[in-house]
């Protein structure tokens, strides 16, 4: 299954700005905002990347705990924040809903933007879609991918994707406005175990219920993959070149 070609805007470049810049793009790209703050050497024949319509961006960032706005309501929101950055990690909070998620450089996130006015229509179709593409990514290089949440899982989700129905390895979110959607989807591809201590510190602050043995990265099924194969199979996977 193919997406719709999108414009690939920074594919493997870090922002400066670390995760904060990260949260902060995406809505600005969904207004239609162009920001100032690009690389001077973006490749020129990439299709649509200054139309201002849609972008695609594929990156591995610094160690990164994304709250959700509904985390930042319940009560053990401080103390959750805090575990993560003794641990190491920095908080934000993504406009997409959900619950928290962790990511660093072992992982993949795919932030898709697309503006259109009729971005809530079919909302849940974009779930099953994109799990659909990613499932199948992970499936072409080997792994028994498979869409549903497992029990236990973190931001547990209808359309996350697991390895042989045990353990997430990709989880989406996805913000709508007026102006467009931003569907995000976070691929972990080396270091679970890395995963697991902000996790579990932060769960336990906000309620949640967590079993870490949920928590899986692609290698644990395909040892020796890594994040740079995954990269270009989400390219290829768009229809882009990797």
């Amino acid at each position: 299954m193919t997406a719709v070609p999108a414009a690939v805007l920074l594919a493997g470049h870090p922002l400066p700005g670390g995760p904060a810049r990260d949260v902060t793009l995406g809505q600005e790209l969904l207004r239609g905002d162009l920001p100032d703050d690009l690389p001077d050497d973006l490749p020129e024949d990439l299709p649509g990347l200054r139309d201002g319509r849609q972008f695609l961006r594929v990156y591995s960032p610094s160690p990164t705990a994304a709250f959700s706005r509904r985390d930042t309501l319940r009560p053990g929101y401080p103390a959750a924040a805090g575990a993560v950055r003794r641990l190491g990690w920095t908080p934000v909070v993504r406009p997409q809903g959900g619950r928290l998620a962790v990511y660093h450089q072992g992982s993949v996130v795919v932030d898709h933007v697309y503006r259109t006015p009729d971005a809530s229509r079919d909302t849940v179709a974009r779930f099953r879609r994109f799990a659909a593409l990613h499932a199948g990514v992970l499936t072409a290089l080997g792994a028994d991918a498979r869409v549903g949440a497992v029990p236990g899982e973190y931001c547990p989700g209808e359309y996350s994707v697991n390895l042989g129905g045990t353990r997430k390895v990709v989880g989406s979110a996805q913000r709508v406005t007026r102006d467009g959607w931003l569907f995000s989807s976070i691929i972990q591809v080396t270091g679970a175990a890395a995963l697991r201590a902000p996790l579990r510190a932060a769960y336990a602050a906000l309620g949640y219920d967590l079993d870490p043995a949920a928590v899986g990265a692609l290698e644990d099924a395909l040892p020796g993959v890594t994040v740079a194969a995954v990269t270009s199979a989400v390219l290829a996977a768009y229809g882009m070149r990797g």
